[in-house]
């Protein structure tokens, strides 16, 4: 089963002020948080690995960067959010599910194990983390039967289940009600805007699936690098 996976690293960091793409970012063991990534990604999926990367700012560094990869090209990086990057990548999917991440998170590989057997089953989730709910964080409510009701920063922290990490999968029987719901979102939401809305109007079931016993960090500030270089 061949495992469409994206990268989205269209955007310019600008809050962890570096020179370069932030997937570009180097870690203590030497490795950039794309290359973690994408290590992550074939030790998960192997042969089955089909790779796209969204890039735009700096995009030369990337394709540099990963040479195998495909590439998709937001060419609005710095007039709009990760909502038009992700649609971009979806319309230029093949037929079958979509893995996709924020370019900015460093993660444990056996985090991909979990994630695995909802991807082969093609069910639509979000990784989530319990164990911590910060305001600042995309945050999840669920509904009576267990499934994403809400997904926001908007979220009141006291209300919130948990936050999603930014590793996240659609499957093909919701794909095409993403893609509607990314194509009319406005130009600076989240993705996770979009699903809100397939899940609200489209009836879409996403589902929430823990990852906390393992360490996911998406690095927006320096103290979030020094977080992640402690975890790996």
């Amino acid at each position: 089963m061949t495992v469409q996976s994206v990268i989205l690293a269209a955007g310019m960091g600008t809050r962890l002020a570096r020179p370069h793409p932030k997937s570009l970012t180097e870690l203590s063991d030497g490795r950039t948080i794309m290359h973690q990534q994408v290590h992550n990604l074939e030790h998960a999926f192997g042969g089955d690995l089909r790779l796209t990367v969204v890039v735009g700012y700096k995009l030369e560094q990337i394709l540099e960067h990963v040479p195998h990869a495909s590439f998709v090209y937001n060419e609005n990086f710095d007039q709009t959010n990760t909502s038009k990057s992700l649609l971009k990548a979806l319309r230029n999917s093949a037929e079958g599910g979509v893995l996709w991440m924020n370019g900015d998170v460093v993660f444990d590989p056996r985090i991909l194990d979990i994630l695995n057997d909802f991807v082969r089953r093609e069910q639509s989730f979000v990784a989530v983390d319990v164990a911590h709910v910060s305001d600042e964080e995309v945050k999840y409510t669920v509904g009576s039967a267990g499934y994403i009701k809400e997904l926001s920063k908007a979220i009141p922290a006291a209300d919130a289940k948990g936050e999603a990490v930014g590793i996240n999968y659609v499957s093909q029987n919701d794909k095409q009600k993403l893609i509607a719901r990314l194509e009319e979102v406005d130009e600076q939401d989240y993705f996770e805007r979009a699903i809100e809305l397939s899940i609200e109007l489209d009836g879409a079931q996403w589902l929430p699936v823990d990852i906390s016993a393992f360490y996911a960090v998406e690095v927006d500030f320096p103290e979030d690098l020094v977080r992640a270089n402690a975890s790996i």
